[in-house]
């Protein structure tokens, strides 16, 4: 008899290698990964992502500098005017435009806004899923898997074979699974057949079973709308969570609709709109704050909405709430006392410390953020994309801090521990490029990794 190929199962958002069983969903590869963590980390960098789709012509300026001049002279404004209207000075306009500067969140959002463009433009955020397959269809087999025909007809005019529970749930697992490891292209490609065949067994399954199925649905249909963020594709993220809310609430798990609310703020913030974001996380956490000897799922959704909140608060520039924030995340974290999967999430001290960090750089303090990452234990089981997402922050800290050879150690060890997750990042991107500015005469390394990443030199 022979064994199955080893794969990674994925129970609360933690890799468990194991042999896979014989009822494993049909047509599902083998996956590397993590474990899982706040969505919080999948891309709310200090530089913002996607906020709106955008429609622009093929030849496009590449640079940061470049995009904000071509924007600004097609709307035929001058620097002047588009200071004016971002609120800042003609010199910041000017130092954005000849790359003498890298803006920090609060700065992109407003020259975003005066622009009537989005921060995820401003920063040449991919938007495809680039394929040599000339039958791939990427971020179209999305959009149509989101938007069935018509929801009364769809067995009819779109009929798919429904999934077992147990394999509607282990999909779900696999899914998030790609997410956590920083693979979206694989995770894109796999959703256009997911999401309908969820749906199915959602209509197919037993009445006794249809809320399980529905909270698997919620957990896929909220992979989709994270990973439709990182390819800047905001308007399928907002459908896609929408839709996943609506599945949670047919569900049991009390807790689920809260913590897809993680997504939803992040959503917020990722468009700017930090108080709405901030709002959004503490409403939610106020409606299952623990009282009492609370169980440890419901802390852990209660912790995570809260240090949402504070990353929400620091990008709003509100220093105060995001100290309070992070105080009462930390002391949830205490008391759940290690870092626990929950919700495709992880909470626990180190994530905090985390967000800690993060806040810290997004409020400018960066050698706060360098003295607060120290304290993040080296084998925290924290998930692929989050340390790298970490390792990011302290690249940040450290170039603006004048350690430009250990930024791009830092930059070197990111780029080396997920490769895949990469490409949809813009925070690393703009670090090299404030690198490249740095020196004179620029060393061979950042050469090479500014070509890999497509930075301009």
């Amino acid at each position: 008899m022979s064994v199955p190929v080893r794969w990674e199962a994925w129970t609360e958002g933690v890799a468990v290698g194991r042999a896979a069983p014989a009822d494993r969903p049909s047509g599902w590869e083998q996956v590397g990964g993590q474990g899982a963590a706040s969505v919080v980390d999948g891309g709310s960098g200090t530089l913002g992502t996607p906020t709106e789709m955008v429609v622009e012509m093929d030849n496009e300026p590449l640079s940061l500098g470049a995009r904000v001049e071509h924007k600004r002279t097609k709307a035929g404004m001058k620097r002047g005017e588009l200071a004016a209207k971002a609120g800042i000075s003609v010199h910041t306009v000017e130092s954005l435009e000849q790359g003498r500067r890298v803006p920090t969140v609060p700065l992109l959002q407003k020259v975003a806004a005066a622009l009537d463009t989005t921060v995820a433009w401003l920063l040449a955020k991919p938007d495809t899923l680039p394929s040599a397959d000339p039958n791939a269809e990427g971020i179209l087999a999305i959009r149509r898997a989101l938007t069935p025909v018509d929801d009364d007809l769809v067995d009819e005019l779109e009929p798919v074979e429904p999934l077992t529970l147990r394999d509607a749930e282990r999909t779900a697992d696999y899914l998030w699974g790609c997410y956590w490891s920083g693979r979206f292209e694989q995770l894109a490609r796999l959703l256009p057949t997911a999401i309908p065949q969820i749906r199915a067994t959602v209509r197919a399954v037993p009445v006794a079973e249809q809320p399980a199925a529905a909270e698997a649905l919620a957990r896929v249909l909220q992979a989709a709308g994270d990973c439709m963020v990182h390819l800047a594709q905001p308007d399928l993220a907002w459908m896609a969570l929408s839709e996943a809310v609506k599945a949670a609430n047919s569900g049991t798990d009390e807790l689920l609709a809260a913590a897809l609310r993680i997504s939803r703020s992040w959503q917020l913030l990722v468009q700017g709109r930090f108080p709405e974001a901030q709002r959004v996380a503490l409403t939610a956490a106020r409606g299952i704050e623990p009282a009492g000897d609370a169980p440890l799922g419901q802390l852990t959704a209660y912790g995570l909405l809260t240090v949402t909140a504070a990353t929400a608060a620091a990008r709003a520039e509100l220093p105060g709430d995001t100290e309070e924030l992070l105080a009462v995340a930390g002391e949830t974290a205490g008391r759940v006392g290690y870092e626990r999967s929950e919700h495709q999430s992880v909470f626990g001290p180190a994530k905090v410390v985390m967000l800690k960090t993060d806040c810290a750089v997004v409020l400018e303090n960066y050698d706060t953020a360098l003295d607060i990452a120290r304290t993040l234990p080296r084998e925290a089981p924290l998930p692929l994309a989050t340390r790298a997402r970490h390792l990011a922050d302290v690249a940040l800290c450290q170039t603006r801090t004048g350690q430009g050879k250990d930024a791009l150690t830092t930059l070197l060890t990111m780029e080396d521990m997920a490769p895949d997750w990469l490409p949809y990042q813009s925070l690393p991107k703009q670090v090299v490029a404030e690198l490249v500015d740095q020196q004179r005469q620029v060393d061979r390394p950042l050469l090479e990794l500014a070509g890999r990443l497509g930075v301009e030199v």
